[in-house]
């Protein structure tokens, strides 16, 4: 019995770190195959048109900002080697149903047991919740041709820290994967 649970015990938490895995987003790039990313050192900011959320659009500035220097590159705005722009847009995802399944086992004395049990949450307040995507483009400015895109998405509930987290954290992410490695 006890090889058993053992092994039960196993396939639940492989079972949770593969749940746990397809929850997290993984940004997504591309990029000019032929350009030359070695040579990039500056940047500047191409601030896109105003639009009707300053709040997110002052928040991904400042974290594109911030991810940059971090990774090494010095903003300058005139002559730099590469231009850096975004865009945002925010969606309606609707909320998980609650409904969740629960494997579970025990043992009391010299005897074991395995249970599955079910719960259903029935969800209060909005049913909704929102969901944001950035999307940043490098654009040589030379040529004004886009050279690399990345982006990701980041799901909230409401504003206020817990989203300016979250948004520094997206970008970083995105940024993360810039300039590419290019395959040998």
């Amino acid at each position: 019995m006890k090889k058993c649970q053992h092994n039960l015990l196993i396939t639940l938490i492989s079972l949770t770190l593969i749940l746990l895995s397809a929850c997290s987003s993984t940004p997504k790039h591309d990029y000019d195959l032929n350009y030359d990313f070695s040579k990039l050192t500056s940047f500047s900011q191409i601030v896109p048109p105003a639009n009707n959320d300053p709040l997110s659009a002052n928040r991904i500035q400042l974290a594109i900002e911030t991810a940059l220097s971090k990774q090494g590159f010095i903003k300058q705005e005139t002559n730099p080697d590469f231009h850096v722009t975004y865009g945002f847009k925010v969606e309606d995802k609707p909320k998980d149903s609650g409904f969740s399944i629960g494997l579970g086992t025990g043992s009391w004395g010299s005897s074991g047991g395995a249970s599955i049990g079910t719960s259903v949450d029935v969800p209060v307040g909005s049913d909704t919740a929102k969901i944001q995507t950035i999307q940043i483009d490098i654009i040589d400015p030379k040529t004004n041709k886009l050279i690399w895109r990345g982006s990701d998405r980041f799901t909230f509930d409401e504003g206020g820290n817990a989203k300016a987290e979250e948004t520094n954290a997206t970008v970083a992410k995105i940024l993360a994967q810039f300039p590419p490695q290019k395959p040998n």
